[in-house]
């Protein structure tokens, strides 16, 4: 791996666990919610985060891998689809988990929520 890549690979990881922190913090903040639940939105949301990244790197190695060939892209081009299928179901995820935690505690406001757990989105 190239140094460039490695850097980029670091400050990635950094910013995915600062997210998930921040994220973290908000949902701790809730009053009234149980410490069980808290923590399945913590691995809901991480889990998700996670698989948009996985997908996302996935999705970028096969298009370079494409460019210019007609073989590979006949190849490649039905597992490009499935990894921004898979983003687009984080996305999702992610996007449910929000509205859930939102109708939880009504003084939160939901703007709020969106943005501290979808900074980043790919």
């Amino acid at each position: 791996m190239k140094p460039d890549n490695i850097n980029t690979s670091l400050n990635n990881l950094k910013n995915k666990e600062l997210k998930i922190k921040k994220f973290e913090e908000l949902i701790m903040s809730i009053d009234g919610i149980d410490e069980k639940k808290k923590t399945l939105w913590k691995e809901i949301y991480e889990n998700a985060t996670t698989d948009r990244e996985n997908a996302s790197i996935l999705f970028t190695d096969s298009l370079m891998q494409i460019k210019g060939n007609t073989a590979n892209h006949t190849i490649l081009g039905p597992i490009i689809v499935k990894y921004i299928e898979r983003m687009s179901r984080a996305n999702d995820q992610i996007l449910k988990l929000a509205e859930i935690i939102g109708s939880e505690e009504k003084p939160i406001n939901m703007d709020e929520i969106y943005n501290s757990i979808d900074d980043g989105k790919h």
